[in-house]
């Protein structure tokens, strides 16, 4: 077997770190670890395996001896050192959102798309937005299917989404403490709020333009149309979503819940007479994406609406970054179907 030395920029922050776990976990062909940070982390210790691991300083002689690296650090980072980074590595995996709608490099969520990593030139490869990773899973084999005309989708996005800042932000108010540098515009605690990144002039989000963009990159269809609405909730980790489907073929519910269940890193939890759906606490710490509540959705031809629940740090984030990497190791001859 083949071993690669693999490093993490952002190695400290909680997707460096859950990376790192993921990698553990997965048994990850590693020969040589290198947990990149910024200077302010030199010298914090890392745990891999049995060992650990002092950060090294984010600079270019960081990537020299590195085959993969993975970017867990934010746009601004990836901006500047992915490019640095793929001049000395094989693959750059980027978790910001920097090159996501780049038309020179791809977009990937391995169990849709894993072709995609071989048909660029690019050798850096984005990582999609939580949001929209956890979407598109059970719905590409509907679409393949049915081809799917309209998603309306509401988002209920866990604090873990904007870091340990996030995390923090709703411990400390949670236990009535002041919060040092809030991340959020208002209290998380009791509360929704609809405004997850920016806001454009046409009053959607930038997180909401992500889901937009990413979801027809991914599906390979420019005309989809898509109405998200994003939204933070008090939740610590786990990303949920009512999603609704407008199909422009008819369809047999029974035959769209087999190509949910069927469909690769999907579980159908889905018996809600005995209180059986997809939930945060059911499905932290998990890699599979969770649907349930699948149901017709009669306001509309063809119509039809899930509930999806997903765990934002692994398989929004870590564990689909590792799954590019392992798909990449296997590599192009192994996914029979191009896309």
């Amino acid at each position: 077997m083949t071993l690669y030395d693999v490093a993490v920029v952002g190695a400290t922050g909680l997707v460096g770190r859950k990376i790192l776990q993921i990698l553990e976990e997965r048994n990850f062909p590693v020969d040589r670890v290198i947990p990149i940070a910024s200077a302010k982390s030199l010298g914090t210790m890392i745990p891999f395996k049995e060992h650990q691991r002092a950060v090294v300083e984010l600079n270019e002689t960081a990537f020299v001896h590195a085959e993969i690296v993975f970017f867990a650090a934010g746009g601004e980072v990836s901006r500047k050192w992915a490019p640095i980074a793929a001049r000395h590595c094989d693959i750059v995996i980027d978790n910001s959102s920097e090159f996501r709608m780049d038309p020179h490099v791809p977009l990937v969520v391995p169990e849709v798309n894993p072709r995609a990593i071989f048909t660029y030139k690019s050798k850096i490869v984005a990582n999609p937005n939580c949001s929209t990773i956890q979407m598109v899973l059970p719905l590409k084999p509907l679409h393949d299917a049915y081809r799917i005309k309209r998603i309306v989708v509401s988002t209920y996005q866990a604090v873990s989404g904007a870091g340990q800042r996030g995390l923090t932000q709703l411990a400390h108010e949670l236990a009535r403490q002041p919060v040092d540098r809030p991340v959020f515009p208002h209290p998380i605690a009791s509360n929704a709020l609809p405004h997850i990144a920016v806001f454009y002039s046409d009053g959607y989000s930038k997180e909401e333009y992500k889901m937009i963009e990413e979801t027809r990159k991914i599906l390979g269809d420019p005309a989809m149309k898509i109405a998200p609405t994003c939204v933070r909730v008090p939740v610590a980790n786990c990303h949920s979503e009512s999603v609704n489907i407008e199909f422009e073929k008819p369809f047999d519910l029974r035959a769209a819940r087999d190509l949910i269940a069927a469909a690769p890193g999907v579980a159908l939890y889905d018996d809600p007479g005995n209180n059986v759906y997809p939930l945060a606490t059911v499905v932290d710490g998990k890699d599979e994406v969770y649907v349930g509540r699948v149901r017709r959705d009669e306001s509309v031809p063809n119509g039809l609406a899930m509930w999806i629940v997903a765990d934002n740090l692994r398989k929004g984030a870590a564990t689909n970054a590792v799954q590019i990497a392992e798909a990449w190791i296997k590599g192009p001859d192994t996914f029979k179907v191009a896309r």
